[in-house]
């Protein structure tokens, strides 16, 4: 079963749609001319509307041609990012402070796409729930959906994401039995001294090589308590001391990032984080305050569902289309949030190579539009066959 045909018809209209949504790049929860669009396309496709869930998302709701109660939720993130395009085509961005530099707008586009075609035939039994969620980009939108009740107002089985993956081949997904994108957490650690001039450092308690010894000691979290076999970094990337260089400062804050694939450790790198920062400072007699941030869980899809969106992406792109083994990713997603209420899988749709310096969250990133047929496919075909 390839490429709908009446899908790759509406081609034109759906790239018309993205270049348009690119044009008007709205960071998280401020997606109201993107909710509004949205809103007008799924209306004018005899879609229900429901607006407003997490401040600018939206649900629609469509009922295929026989009764059933089975129903699915497909979701698009929304939000752009806060960065300038250096792009020059006639369609860049309106707003020299934001740009759609992940695609979110072709994930509008695609899942536009696929309720216009399956408002018109409704070949299916039973019910499905078109989800755009807003502030995908380190806001948690898809908590907030899950939070103010998504699961409950629109009683779902599973639920199923999709993102465009630069870097894999046009005609190819990639599908994970398992973990697909990893937790990401912050944190901070300061260090406190007590400052003094640099020339007679025994009158000081000097914050600075203790701060050192600290980022030495996290790195050893990974490699001597995660499993070789699972993926995790911890990465200090700010540290921020001292105003003069003959003056020793009286703290140190450093602040990193921490991820991994699974939760247990999710845990273990929590604990070590502190347990290295407050004991290494003692040691030193100076104190170390620990803030840790807990961000997205990791995604993981359920095995029965990864399998059956392998199945479908196998029928519209082609035998041996999927990649089974691909590694996970260390960027985080928050389609995680909904992943942890409901079975489901999130696949990532091969958008060919871009270039140097022209893949994800790049100033000069763009879509690529001939994939939209090949995603809006992939989610009629996902309707039909989960609600047949």
């Amino acid at each position: 079963m390839p490429i709908i045909n009446s899908i790759s018809n509406i081609k034109k209209d759906m790239q018309e749609w993205r270049r348009y949504l690119h044009t008007i790049p709205e960071l998280g929860f401020e997606e109201n001319k993107t909710s509004e669009f949205i809103s007008k396309k799924l209306s004018d496709f005899g879609i229900e509307v429901h607006q407003n869930i997490a401040k600018t998302g939206i649900v629609g709701v469509l009922h295929g041609t026989k009764p059933g109660a089975t129903a699915i939720g497909l979701r698009a993130d929304m939000d752009a990012l806060e960065m300038p395009e250096e792009n020059h085509f006639e369609y860049k961005s309106l707003n020299n402070r934001n740009m759609h530099a992940c695609g979110h707008d072709g994930h509008i586009a695609m899942l536009l796409g696929a309720a216009k075609y399956l408002s018109e035939t409704k070949n299916f039994k039973g019910t499905v729930y078109f989800i755009f969620q807003p502030a995908e980009e380190g806001l948690g939108g898809g908590k907030v959906m899950v939070d103010e009740g998504l699961f409950k107002k629109f009683p779902m089985q599973t639920v199923w994401g999709m993102h465009n993956w630069p870097g894999l081949e046009v005609g190819k997904a990639a599908v994970h039995s398992g973990p697909v994108m990893a937790s990401a957490d912050g944190f901070k650690i300061t260090v406190l001294g007590k400052g003094g001039h640099a020339a007679i450092p025994q009158l000081a308690s000097d914050p600075v090589p203790v701060a050192a010894s600290i980022i030495s000691g996290l790195q050893t979290l990974v490699s001597r308590n995660i499993d070789p076999v699972n993926s995790a970094v911890v990465s200090v990337t700010v540290i921020k001391a001292g105003t003069a260089s003959n003056v020793i400062p009286d703290q140190v804050l450093m602040e990193g990032t921490c991820r991994s694939m699974h939760q247990e450790d999710r845990i273990k790198l929590e604990q070590g984080i502190k347990n290295i920062s407050i004991n290494i400072a003692k040691a030193s007699g100076l104190e170390a305050k620990v803030d840790y941030i807990s961000g997205y869980p990791a995604t993981h899809n359920t095995l029965q569902e990864a399998s059956e969106a392998s199945v479908i992406a196998e029928e519209v792109l082609g035998i041996d289309s999927v990649e089974k083994s691909m590694p996970p990713s260390m960027a985080s997603e928050d389609f995680s949030y909904m992943l942890q209420e409901k079975p489901g899988a999130y696949i990532w749709l091969g958008a060919g190579n871009p270039g140097p310096g022209k893949m994800l969250h790049n100033s000069r990133y763009d879509f690529n539009d001939e994939i939209l047929p090949l995603g809006a496919s992939y989610w009629s075909r996902l309707v039909e066959s989960k609600l047949s």
